[in-house]
C-alpha cells in the first residue's frame, strides 16, 4: 500500500500554466547570455510603434538578464498589460451580473431550441460572428472574457471545454490570422511596407472565407466525435475540468427583462465597434471598451432591479472567475520584457533576413511566412511584430522580385497561425486557464489545425506570387 502511495506521489505532473510561463522566463534569461545582443536604427512613427531601418543592424555590448531582472520583469509585464488585464476582469465581472439576471440561460434556451439536433449550425454561427470581429481587429485580445460564454454553449451541446474555447477563440483568431481590415496588423504592416492602406481586400476576403470554412469543418469534425461519446474527446472523462457539476442549461424562459438585458449587451458591443472605427472622433482603445462594459453593467442592474450591493457581489464573483487567466497575460509579457531588455530580438530578425535572402521568389515568400511564424512564438503582439519584422521583409521582397503586398500577407499569416499554439501568448494561456484545459491537451487538438493552416498558407503564397499580386 505504501509503495503504491509513494508511486502516485512521484508520478510526474505537467506544470501549471504559471509554471510553464516561469520556465520560459528562465529560458529567455538564459538566451540573453547565448545570443549576441544587437540592434537596428529606428525611425519614429506618429501612427504606431517605431520601425527599424533595414541595413543598420550592428552588434552591441551584451546585456544579459540578472536575477533581479528576471523577477522585476514579472512586475513590468503586469503593469505594461494592465489595460488588457483590467478589461478581462471588468468583462468577467459584467458577465457575472448578466448571468445573475438569467438572461444568458434564457438565451441558451432559445439557441438550443433553434439549433436542436443541429449543433453544427450553432458552431458555424458563433465562429462566424467572432471571426468577423477578429478580421476587423475588434475583440482579439478581449476574446478572453467571452470564453465562459463558449463553455456554457459547449455544455448546452454536451461536448467539452475544447469546443467551448474553439468556437470563441479559434473563431476570432482565424479572422485575425486572415485579417482583412485590422488597422493594427494588416493596416500597420501595409503602411510600413508602403502599400496602399487596405488594398488587396478582394483576395484577402477569398483567403479568409476558405480558411474559415476549413477551420469550421475541423471543429465540427471534432464536435461530432465528442457528440458520439463525450468521454472520447481529448479531455477524456473530465470534459469540463473547471466544473464538475452537471447543471442543466437552457431551461429558463425568456422574459421582457431578459430581452432588455441582452439588447443592452448587444447595443454596448455595437457602440464599441463603431468607436473602434472612429465614429465618435478618435478610434477607441481597450480603455473605452472597459468603460462601455461598465455602462452595460449599470444599465443591466437598473433593468433587472438588482440591488447595488448584490450587483457588486456578482461583479466580484465574475471577475474572480477570470482572475487566474487575466494575470497570465502579464506573466507572458514578462518573457518579452526580458528578451527586449537583453537586446536579442533584433539579432533574431537579422538572422531570419540572412537566411531568406538567397532563395527564389516563391521559396522566399514561403520562408518569410514560416520565419514570421517562428518569430511570433517569441513576439505574439501583432503590431509589435509588424514594427520589428516588416521594415526588413519589405526590402527583401524587392530583392526577391515579388510585390510587397505578398510580404504583408506572409507576415499576417505567420503572425496569426502560431498564436493558437505558442505558450508565450498571454491570451491563449489565459483562455486555457479559464477553461481548465492543460496546455499539452490543447496542443493535441490545435497542432493538426495549425498544420492545415500552413498548407493553405503555402498554397496561397504560391498562387499570389504566380499572379504577381500587387499593387507594389
Amino acid at each position: 500500500m505504501k509503495n503504491e502511495q509513494n508511486q502516485k506521489k512521484k508520478k510526474f505532473q505537467f506544470p501549471d500554466a504559471y509554471g510553464i510561463m516561469f520556465i520560459f522566463l528562465i529560458l529567455a534569461a538564459i538566451a540573453t547570455y547565448l545570443i549576441p545582443a544587437g540592434q537596428f536604427d529606428t525611425e519614429s512613427s506618429d501612427s504606431g510603434p517605431d520601425t527599424i531601418v533595414p541595413g543598420t543592424y550592428e552588434v552591441i555590448e551584451s546585456q544579459p538578464a540578472g536575477i533581479m531582472d528576471i523577477f522585476s520583469s514579472i512586475v513590468t509585464g503586469l503593469t505594461s498589460t494592465s489595460d488588457l488585464i483590467f478589461l478581462v476582469l471588468i468583462i468577467g465581472g459584467v458577465f457575472g451580473v448578466i448571468e445573475k439576471t438569467g438572461a444568458m440561460d434564457a438565451m441558451m434556451s432559445k439557441v438550443i431550441t433553434f439549433t436542436k439536433n443541429k449543433e453544427w449550425l450553432l458552431i458555424v454561427l458563433i465562429m462566424l460572428i467572432f471571426s468577423i470581429f477578429g478580421t476587423l481587429g475588434i475583440v482579439v485580445n478581449a476574446v478572453i472574457a467571452f470564453i465562459p460564454l463558449g463553455i456554457i454553449l459547449a455544455k448546452s451541446m454536451k461536448m467539452d471545454a475544447i469546443i467551448g474555447v474553439s468556437i470563441i477563440y479559434i473563431g476570432a483568431y482565424t479572422g485575425f490570422a486572415m485579417s482583412v481590415l485590422d488597422p493594427l496588423t494588416t493596416g500597420f504592416a501595409q503602411q510600413i511596407a508602403g502599400v496602399p492602406l487596405f488594398s488587396g481586400v478582394t483576395e484577402r476576403v477569398v483567403m479568409y472565407v476558405i480558411t474559415l470554412a476549413v477551420t469550421m469543418a475541423y471543429v465540427i469534425w471534432y464536435s461530432r466525435r465528442i457528440k458520439k461519446d463525450q468521454n472520447a474527446g481529448i479531455l477524456g472523462k473530465t470534459p469540463f475540468p473547471k466544473d464538475s457539476t452537471d447543471t442543466e442549461l437552457g431551461k429558463t424562459k425568456m422574459t421582457l427583462t431578459h430581452v432588455l438585458v441582452l439588447l443592452t449587451l448587444i447595443t454596448g458591443i455595437a457602440i464599441y465597434v463603431a468607436g473602434v472605427f472612429g465614429a465618435f472622433g478618435e478610434s477607441w482603445s481597450l480603455t473605452e471598451m472597459s468603460a462601455v462594459f461598465i455602462m452595460i453593467m449599470v444599465v443591466t442592474t437598473i433593468i433587472a432591479r438588482i440591488g447595488i450591493n448584490q450587483s457588486i457581489q456578482e461583479f466580484i464573483k465574475g471577475a474572480s472567475s477570470v482572475l487566474y487567466g487575466a494575470l497570465i497575460i502579464g506573466m507572458a509579457r514578462s518573457i518579452v520584457v526580458v528578451l527586449e531588455d537583453g537586446m536579442i530580438l533584433d539579432t533574431v530578425v537579422n538572422g531570419m533576413a540572412s537566411l531568406i535572402d538567397p532563395f527564389s521568389s516563391t521559396v522566399g515568400a514561403i520562408l518569410m511566412f514560416i520565419g514570421n511564424g517562428l518569430f511570433n512564438i517569441l513576439v505574439s503582439s501583432g503590431s509589435g511584430q509588424a514594427a520589428i519584422v516588416m521594415p526588413i521583409m519589405a526590402p527583401i521582397a524587392d530583392l526577391m522580385d515579388f510585390p510587397r503586398q505578398i510580404a504583408v500577407q506572409a507576415y499576417s499569416m505567420g503572425d496569426g497561425f502560431t498564436n493558437i499554439i505558442t505558450p508565450l501568448s498571454g491570451v491563449l494561456m489565459a483562455n486555457l486557464a479559464i477553461a481548465g484545459i492543460p496546455f499539452t491537451k490543447w496542443l493535441k487538438f490545435a497542432l493538426p489545425l495549425v498544420g492545415i493552416w500552413y498548407v493553405l498558407g503555402i498554397i496561397y503564397l504560391i498562387v499570389l506570387v504566380a499572379m504577381n499580386w500587387g499593387p507594389v
